[in-house]
């Protein structure tokens, strides 16, 4: 018997990052997690389109995560899900969603086995108010679990934390077909390949080509970085962009 193709895989998936924090915004705490969940996220066939900071702010926070949840397949948080005063993701992702708030019995025995009954202060136990109907995110740092509800996944905003919630949900996610990437380095300007490489891309629709300079050993250069889902067009791209390269260069040793 022939395996058939999924009638309705999907070739891209989307997402976006929601951090969570006046930290960040204070340039008091750097935020160490938007390429961690980049990467992870290329790696399984999800693109990552938006990245957003807010504050500790509730109503910034609802409008963003439900603009975001309808925008984008998944969108992830980072940040205000701890014991303090302050964070206030979970009462913010309630509200945004119309689900009361309320005490979560897995939460609050995993809260328990983690730090002891006896340790169990009210600030602690805060971290067991989740949404209704939502799904629990482990956390075998901390114990403090984040939680699932609709598309959003939330999570910690210490990486270490947020890395090992993410391990977690990642395999969960359906993918679509991994971005692939090529690179051209040379030693040219921007403006001196630009023209050709508009041309390039304009031929090439499904192929996304960056351009990087860099400054190195007192000369310009450009890193050339092309990247799409189909292996055929972005090897044949690819060998434009360095042909192309190749024409330049040869025209300056000319000159």
């Amino acid at each position: 018997m022939s395996l058939q193709p999924e009638q309705n895989k999907k070739t891209r998936y989307t997402a976006a990052l929601l951090v969570i924090g006046n930290e960040i915004l204070s340039g008091r705490t750097q935020d160490k997690n938007i390429n961690w969940v980049a990467v992870k996220l290329t790696e399984r066939g999800i693109t990552m389109l938006e990245v957003r900071v807010v504050p500790d702010v509730e109503a910034r926070i609802i409008d963003s995560v439900r603009a975001l949840s309808e925008a984008y397949d998944y969108v992830f948080t980072s940040g205000g899900i701890g014991p303090t005063h302050d964070d206030i993701t979970a009462e913010s992702m309630a509200k945004a969603f119309d689900a009361p708030l309320e005490k979560n019995a897995e939460a609050y025995e995993i809260l328990e086995r983690h730090y002891g009954k006896e340790n169990l202060t009210s600030a602690r136990l805060k971290m067991g108010l989740i949404p209704q109907s939502a799904t629990l995110i482990p956390n075998p740092v901390s114990g403090a679990p984040g939680f699932i509800i609709r598309n959003v996944h939330v999570m910690a905003g210490v990486p270490k934390i947020m890395q090992a919630m993410l391990d977690h949900v990642l395999a969960t996610l359906q993918g679509g077909a991994v971005v692939l990437s090529r690179t051209v380095t040379c030693d040219l300007p921007e403006s001196r390949i630009a023209e050709g490489l508009a041309e390039i891309q304009n031929r090439w629709a499904e192929v996304d080509i960056g351009s990087y300079p860099h400054f190195q050993d007192g000369n310009f250069g450009v890193s050339l970085v092309l990247r799409s889902i189909h292996e055929d067009q972005l090897a044949s791209a690819t060998e434009e962009v360095e042909r192309l390269v190749a024409e330049v260069l040869a025209a300056r040793k000319s000159g």
